[in-house]
């Protein structure tokens, strides 16, 4: 999801450097909704591993 995230915003720095305003906040926009729906699942599943007790795996 990071990932997409990331490509999303590539695109929106390509189509604001060309003048594409619309599509550079959309996909703007839609990177940073990507970016806290990662950040959420993260910290949840840290969590979900705290209580289980296991530790991360090396």
């Amino acid at each position: 999801m990071l990932y997409w995230a990331i490509v999303c915003l590539v695109i929106a720095i390509i189509a604001g450097v060309l003048g594409f305003g619309g599509i550079a906040g959309t996909a703007a926009g839609f990177a940073k909704i990507l970016f806290f729906i990662f950040l959420v699942l993260l910290v949840v599943s840290l969590i979900v591993n705290v209580f289980r007790g296991k530790g991360p795996k090396v």
